[in-house]
């Protein structure tokens, strides 16, 4: 290996671990929605130089994590509530062809596992916690996209559900009486699964559930 091709690995392996550890503190709220990325005072905390550093930032742009704003510079994202209903949206269309597609490859048992998240969810609702419902509802789809037979589809998904978590920061996405219809929704899902309905009705199913916590946002927060 020539000394040039050695130091461009070099500048790539630190150029993603820049990347991945803002990344981790902007998805684990260590940098807030907001939070400004001054790159001498990251190069210094990091020990690693401004270049890689500037990479990882605009590699962060590129997945909507990190804006750069005029007489600001780069900061994490701050979205509005409208931001939050538009990935919605996106998810939806992701998620009732996801499911459709998932469904043929989950077996009584998976369905099991899937219902068995759903009822931690009803219990949740007693001594509502939106954090930890929030994650179980994760857990839930994710139960079933894992059985997606389409990879890229199951990246699309991944990108877009960590998009969201982190908008979740930023705005406020949970509307009281949704989580409710929420579980019940979940179980109409599994219901279709697992009798083997026609896919395009599960599609139909999986894509409404997600539109109307869209909907639900939209009726909830004042729009301008």
């Amino acid at each position: 290996m020539t000394a040039a091709k050695k130091q461009d690995q070099t500048k790539e392996s630190k150029a993603e671990f820049c990347y991945e550890l803002l990344r981790s503190r902007i998805l684990e709220g260590t940098y807030v929605p907001g939070y400004r990325l001054v790159i001498n005072q990251l190069a210094q905390e990091t020990g690693v130089s401004t270049i890689p550093l500037r990479e990882a930032l605009r590699r962060l742009q590129s997945d909507g994590l990190v804006e750069v704003v005029r007489n600001v510079g780069a900061r994490v994202a701050v979205f509005e509530a409208e931001q939050v209903e538009h990935t919605l949206q996106i998810l939806a269309r992701l998620e009732g062809y996801a499911t459709a597609i998932s469904a043929p490859y989950m077996k009584a048992g998976e369905i099991g596992r899937s219902r068995k998240i759903n009822d931690r969810m009803v219990e949740a609702l007693e001594e509502f916690d939106p954090t930890a419902f929030t994650a179980l509802n994760r857990e839930f789809h994710f139960s079933i996209y894992e059985h997606c037979p389409d990879a890229h589809l199951k990246a699309l998904l991944e990108a877009e559900w960590t998009r969201l978590d982190h908008m979740r920061r930023s705005t406020f996405t949970y509307v009281p009486g949704r989580a409710r219809r929420s579980v019940v929704e979940h179980e109409r899902i599994l219901e279709l699964i697992s009798k083997g309905a026609d896919p395009g009705e599960i599609e139909r199913v999986a894509c409404a559930h997600k539109n109307a916590t869209a909907d639900a946002l939209h009726s909830a927060v004042p729009h301008k």
